[in-house]
């Protein structure tokens, strides 16, 4: 009777050790467990071995990296719309180090800048851990959402999880998507299928045909409906900034509303994504962050409307892409101690996640 209930154990814990693209030993255990009602005796253990953020002092690098090589426009009969940066951002923490807040283009299109990176600290108290900022130009760029590999799974989806040789031509970016869907409080849509329910009132990140992205709640805000102009919509729990605020829901329940945590603190590596009121697209993601700080700085950067995505290190992650001008050009992390290696979607992925390209 032992052996009969074992051995489907050990093949099912087997089979989270051995899943594409899953994460660390730890983190596959623990998702298991999770999938199998054994959610409180993780978060009982994640309690116990929880270590605060520590306070005070400075980064361990510096806010630069590899920049993308912007050139003139050339003057045609026709000339192309030239596109100024977004405006450098106020430090957080006084006094700023340098070239925090300060963009610096890590994607062109047509030798202009199309995505800007920068550094920022949310916190003046946890003042060694940096996030990551990125703002990408909708006019530039275009948005592929895709499926991974165990979520939402197999399908119809007419889409790979991930990006093989030969599909990398105008590659820009790539981020991590929301929670499992299970616990995302919504569904995925893509290219006809559906993962979960999509479900209103839902924050949604809406992807077009023709490449742009629209973020708000499903059902409720403009072009958060079903048409044949959407080609995926991603649900992820509630929206963080709204109408240029954010709520005081973010300060509320925040395990059980804003997802379960590593360790089980509020303080870990979160990421978001917003939208500005010219159509910029926002990406924040990093270490010590609780929900209202990761508003705080989608909001900074310009952000009107913005969601949480995943959260934990292992789930979290933004990569641009030099020289562009390759195929296949080379996988740059944003945040050089993010835990996924920046070449992480060159192979297939576990989870959705989004990919950025020249338009």
């Amino acid at each position: 009777m032992l052996i009969v209930v074992l051995v489907p154990i050990s093949w099912s814990v087997g089979h989270a050790l051995t899943m594409t693209g899953g994460g660390a030993v730890s983190q596959r255990l623990a998702e298991w467990a999770r999938d199998h009602y054994l959610g409180p005796l993780v978060t009982l253990g994640e309690w116990m071995t929880y270590q605060p953020p520590k306070a005070g002092g400075k980064p361990a690098f510096a806010l630069t990296g590899p920049s993308a090589v912007t050139e003139k426009p050339k003057h045609t009969r026709s000339a192309a719309p030239v596109y100024p940066p977004p405006a450098n951002l106020q430090s957080l923490v006084s006094p700023a180090l340098p070239n925090e807040g300060v963009w610096r283009v890590i994607g062109t299109v047509h030798g202009q800048g199309a995505i800007y990176g920068t550094e920022m600290r949310a916190s003046s108290l946890y003042s060694s851990y940096v996030a990551g900022i990125v703002s990408m130009n909708q006019s530039l760029v275009r948005f592929e959402l895709r499926p991974g590999a165990e979520d939402p799974g197999p399908g119809n989806w007419h889409a790979l999880d991930y990006l093989p040789l030969g599909t990398r031509n105008g590659l820009l970016a790539t981020f991590n998507s929301g929670f499992k869907i299970a616990s995302s409080g919504g569904g995925f849509y893509l290219n006809g299928s559906t993962s979960g329910t999509l479900t209103p009132g839902v924050a949604s990140v809406v992807y077009y045909t023709d490449g742009h992205i629209a973020i708000g709640n499903w059902g409720q805000d403009p072009g958060m409906s079903m048409s044949s102009a959407v080609a995926g919509v991603r649900q992820n729990l509630h929206l963080i900034v709204q109408n240029g605020q954010v709520p005081s829901s973010v300060d509320f329940n925040v395990q059980s509303s804003w997802g379960a945590t590593l360790g089980g603190g509020y303080y870990v590596w979160r990421s978001g994504i917003g939208i500005t009121a010219d159509n910029r697209v926002i990406f924040v993601y990093g270490p010590a962050l609780n929900v209202r700080e990761l508003g705080d700085l989608l909001q900074r950067a310009g952000a009107v409307n913005a969601m949480e995505l995943d959260i934990n290190p292992e789930w979290t992650d933004f990569m641009y892409y030099l020289p562009q001008q390759a195929n296949p050009p080379t996988p740059e992390a944003l945040l050089p101690n993010q835990a996924q290696p920046a070449d992480r979607y060159y192979t297939p992925a576990s989870r959705d996640f989004t990919a950025v390209f020249a338009k």
